[in-house]
């Protein structure tokens, strides 16, 4: 059974040019569409996170604008949509571990 093509999917080649300028790259997929976003930067996260205190939708709307690499404009702009993918978004903001140790 062939996979079923998204709205918005990029090709494999274009993925890989993506992953190459950009490091980690996300798929979102949201009720027939996709997206693609990369790894957001700490000015990014800064920026959506000032952005949330007066709106705390403005933290995704943030992430998507200023990581969207490419995909179905519906994510943005279908209040849905974008409210679907704004549930998982945080996703991307990947914090690792760390350890303090006094000496």
């Amino acid at each position: 059974m062939a996979k079923e093509k998204l709205t918005g999917q990029a090709t494999a080649e274009q993925i890989q040019e993506w992953k190459a300028k950009h490091g980690d790259i996300f798929s979102v997929k949201v009720d027939g569409h996709v997206c693609y976003l990369h790894k957001p930067s700490r000015r990014t996260i800064s920026y959506a996170s000032v952005a949330a205190k007066t709106d705390p939708l403005k933290f995704n709307e943030t992430l998507l604008r200023e990581c969207w690499l490419g995909g179905s404009e519906a994510i943005r702009n279908d209040d849905d949509k974008f409210l679907a993918a704004g549930g998982i978004l945080d996703r991307i903001v990947e914090i690792k571990t760390a350890e303090l140790e006094k000496l």
